[in-house]
């Protein structure tokens, strides 16, 4: 496998998961490898490109901090200034690398050097106007300055504001395909420095024509406005320079670009005219007449940016622009454009919702509900009737518009052609849901009729044939009983009076007593159930009907001897819901009945237990005191459908039952619990006993592996403790259980801890955790707990993550408690041997460095190290340390003390932990030295 093809599974690797990625390696050690790698000359340009971009899509995963970021950078800058002159793909990938770290870093936001530099460069590429001084070649350079310095304006506005006359003479000389950046450029930083202007009092034409005028720094000050878009539309008010200013300059200057925007892109016009209006509206000096010219060319657009352009410019000037020839013409364009055959479904989609929020110039109601322009009349909106040929989202969309420009027909109480065609539609798509439609044309067919139900509701002759329809249907399929039932929830949702709703449910109600024995199967049933179960809930609706059902159904079939859970459980629904139901008191005898008949017959006992808990509410509380039981929450609140007082209605799971509450802060926390240093001689796991006979120390090792499980545990310990803050009620908690989760893949699961109480005013408990690793590599637990309080009650809560960092995995050499320490080196050597000849292949050696001051590094090996040593010949200033790591790791470290500096050869059998010892190593020798690596 090649170079390019490890760092396409890394970088693969990385985005897809970039926390589970460094869950291997660290920050540091991967984008120091990252950039090693584009150091080098032998990498092609294409593998270069991959690598950076990990910068462009997570800048801050991997520069956490300013400093961090500040210093990649200047790496990059010095990989770019190196690049060969024929590398334009991969200098425009490492410019826009730059301005990204830079950006989202804060070093631009902070001024650093670094920030300024890169502005400075970029400044100098784009002065190559015509390509004059590098060449064709590297046009492509040049318009990725121009975009990062758009990028770095938008993002700092009011960057560039010193800096307006060098760019518009830039601009002006510009005459090849760039030509649209430097405008783009240049209309941006105009806006901004206008928009810094609007924020002072009292400006003066002298600071106003300064800006236009500017040819200076950039102006860093001015980033802490921290600018947004205007808020540009007839509802809000936009910022303003003062009436009197002399704008003739201005003004030659707006024509100039309007002039020429013509030779730019769709795209970049409408990013373009976007800026100019806003510099129109902020300026009372200059009238939106400059943008007349531009008008007839706008109108006849078939591109949808220039579209939106041009109705963003009709929001904000109205009839200081557009005339009502103007805009009945545009409305008509757009009327025919939202049909047009070749036109794709988003396209056709947004023309809908421009004529469906036209900015009229004179708009009649202002409260921000939808409603029509007064220019859509029944004749202008004809051609858009919905038809079942069209999709269904430009379907829906018609049917919604056409309803709004007939509401007003209905709202006087009659029935116009218009009317009639809608509903007509409607009762086509249900019959073609009545002859077996798929879910896309059932789902289509519902939202429709919700579509027509809530404009015209209140027509009762179509609402009657609406029901009378959707009953009929449920007759022959009975599995739309989830479409009804959620019709007639959001029908009642949305209307204020929910007659529609009830009519349906009675309606299916009678449909379903009337069906013949043959049609009540099992899985009809459940169906029927649903139903009876929502029209049980609607106080208007006469319940006795459903009660005979059930207990006709009950009697005269096999169910009560077949004892199906889910059958059973559906009729208990639908009787909870009879035993809140306002008129229980008329149907009281025949509901007990019911409940007692399943109590006795039913063949399941969960069934049986249940309704005999129903049957003892009805016959010994009153309906007021019933209702509270059955409708009180855990919290003393309204309770949700699936609480625990629904008593297993729809719900196979008793665990999902809510009896269990959540805290809204941490109350427990694990506290590490420091550890003396470890004496060299004790052992992490089981070891053989030792013998004067064993010769080879390094067998003996090596077997104690065949043992299952030998090596294989870290046990790491914790007191479990209050949080600092915690509730009262918290202060004495029993039958604590701890469960862990990982939030990666290098260990094995971990098993619950079960404490028995933890008191506030105790010794906090002491809880061991074991890790079992795959893979020796720090890591973090998410840690949560359930256990109960004084009051019987059960709480679950979250813990603070545990954080299990590199050293915390270090066990000692695992050999038997009275090995000698020629034993252990003679191991520690056999080990070091065979890392420095490769075996096993991912052996690998390292040399770390770092100068200690006079007395410091014998205090550092006894602070840290001294659970590990294998020798201490201090006389000679010489040490060995081992550190085994679960399941079979090792690193091994050989320090000497030397003239200047003290030197740390390290082994180890897995090369992919050389990063961590480094940043161990680099950590606790930070205090007394300067270090030096070489990997």
């Amino acid at each position: 496998m090649t170079i390019a093809d490890l760092w396409d599974q890394r970088i693969s690797a990385f985005l897809l998961s970039p926390s589970q990625f460094l869950a291997t390696t660290t920050t540091e050690s991967f984008l120091a490898e990252l950039l090693h790698e584009l150091r080098k000359d032998k990498a092609n340009d294409q593998l270069k490109i991959l690598l950076v971009s990990v910068l462009l899509e997570h800048p801050t995963v991997l520069c956490p901090s300013a400093s961090v970021g500040e210093e990649t950078a200047l790496e990059l800058l010095s990989v770019f200034s190196h690049m060969p002159q024929k590398s334009i793909m991969l200098k425009c990938n490492i410019m826009l690398a730059i301005t990204n770290v830079i950006i989202c870093t804060s070093c631009l936001a902070t001024h650093t050097k670094t920030a300024e530099d890169w502005l400075d460069l970029l400044f100098q590429t784009i002065q190559d106007t015509n390509d004059y001084r590098c060449g064709l070649s590297q046009q492509p350079i040049r318009a990725t300055a121009c975009d990062c310095l758009r990028e770095m304006e938008t993002c700092s506005p009011g960057l560039l504001s010193q800096k307006l006359e060098a760019l518009f003479l830039l601009k002006q000389q510009e005459t090849t395909v760039l030509h649209q950046s430097y405008c783009l450029l240049y209309t941006l930083g105009l806006k901004n420095a206008i928009r810094i202007l609007t924020n002072q009092k009292d400006v003066t034409d002298l600071e106003f024509k300064s800006i236009l005028g500017g040819n200076e720094g950039f102006a860093w000050k001015s980033n802490q406005l921290g600018l947004t878009s205007l808020p540009i539309n007839m509802l809000v008010q936009v910022p303003r320079l003062p009436q009197g200013l002399d704008c003739k300059e201005l003004k030659s200057i707006m024509s100039s670009l309007l002039e020429e925007s013509y030779l730019l892109t769709p795209i970049s016009q409408s990013a373009l005219l976007r800026e100019l209006v806003e510099v129109v509206a902020m300026v009372p000096g200059l009238s939106p007449t400059l943008f007349k010219s531009q008008l007839l060319r706008l109108f006849g657009t078939a591109d949808v940016s220039l579209m939106h352009a041009t109705l963003f410019m009709k929001d904000t000037f109205t009839d200081s622009l557009f005339t009502a020839e103007d805009e009945n013409f545009l409305l008509k364009r757009l009327v025919g454009t939202a049909q047009h055959p070749l036109l794709r479904i988003p396209e056709k989609l947004f023309y809908m919702e421009c004529i469906l929020h036209f900015p009229e110039n004179r708009p009649i109601s202002s409260s921000g509900e939808e409603s029509l322009p007064v220019l859509v009349t029944p004749r202008l909106a004809a051609s858009l009737h919905p038809t079942v040929f069209n999709d269904s989202a430009t379907m829906l969309c018609r049917l919604n518009l056409l309803c709004l420009v007939h509401l007003e027909v209905a709202d006087e109480g009659e029935m116009d052609k218009g009317i009639s065609h809608l509903f007509e539609h409607i009762m086509a798509l249900l019959k073609i849901v009545d002859s077996d439609g798929s879910r896309e044309v059932v789902v289509t067919s519902f939202r429709a009729l919700f579509i027509f139900l809530t404009h015209f509701n209140g027509m009762e002759e179509l609402s009657e044939k609406l029901i009378d329809k959707l009953c009929d249907m449920y007759s022959r399929h009975s599995q739309l009983a989830p479409n009804l039932i959620g019709l007639a929830d959001r029908i009642q949702e949305h209307l204020d009076d929910p007659v529609w709703s009830v009519k349906l449910l009675r309606g299916l109600q009678k449909c379903i007593m009337e069906m013949p024995p043959l049609q009540l199967t099992i899985h009809n049933l459940s169906w029927h159930l649903k139903v009876l179960k929502r029209v049980a809930k609607e106080g208007q609706i006469t319940q006795r009907n459903t009660i005979y059902l059930l207990l006709n159904v009950l009697i005269n079939s096999n169910l009560c001897e077949r004892g199906n859970w889910q059958v059973g459980n559906a009729v208990l629904a639908v009787c909870r819901n009879l035993l809140e139901h306002p008129s229980i008191d008329q149907v009281f005898i025949e509901l007990a009945d019911l409940l007692q008949y399943i109590s006795i017959h039913y063949d399941d006992t969960d069934i049986k237990d249940h309704a005999r808990f129903y049957y003892t509410l009805l016959t010994n509380l009153s309906w007021e005191k019933l209702t509270g039981v059955l409708a009180k929450g855990l919290d003393g609140g309204r309770a949700k459908e699936r609480s625990h007082s629904a008593i297993m209605a729809e719900n196979e799971g008793i665990a999902s039952n809510l009896t269990v509450h959540k805290t809204n802060r941490h109350v427990l926390q694990l506290i590490k619990v420091q550890e003396a240093s470890q004496s060299s001689s004790e052992s992490s796991s089981e070891s053989l006993e030792a013998t004067g006979e064993v010769k080879n120390w390094l067998e003996v090792y090596q077997g104690q592996f065949q043992t299952p499980g030998f090596g294989s545990e870290v046990t790491l310990r914790y007191n479990l403790t209050h949080a600092k803050e915690t509730d009262p009620l918290f202060d004495k908690v029993f039958t604590i259980c701890l469960h862990f989760e990982l939030k990666d893949s290098n260990y094995s699961k971990v098993s619950d801890i079960h404490v028995p109480c933890v008191f506030r005013d105790r010794k906090p408990p002491e809880v061991k955790v074991k890790l079992k690793p795959f893979q020796p590599y720090p890591t973090s637990l998410c840690v949560s707990a359930v256990f109960s309080t004084q009051d019987g009650r059960s709480w679950h809560s979250r813990l603070p993550d545990v954080s299990v960092s590199f050293p915390e995995i270090f066990l000692p050499l695992p050999l038997p408690p009275n090995s000698s320490c020629e034993c252990k080196e003679q191991v520690f050597e056999h080990i070091w041997e065979a890392a420095a000849s490769g075996n096993p292949d991912k052996s690998a050696n390292s040399l770390f460095c770092f100068k200690p001051e006079d007395e410091s590094l014998a205090d550092l090996i006894k602070t840290h190290f001294q659970g590990y040593l294998i020798t201490d010949q201090q006389s000679e200033r010489s040490w060995k340390v081992l550190f085994f790591l679960p399941p079979k790791c090792h690193v091994l470290l050989k320090i000497t003390q030397a003239e200047d500096a003290a030197r740390v050869s390290i082994a180890t059998d897995n090369w992919e932990l050389l990063p961590f010892v480094n940043s161990y190593l680099q950590n606790i020798t930070d205090n007394c030295s300067s270090t030096v690596t070489d990997g």
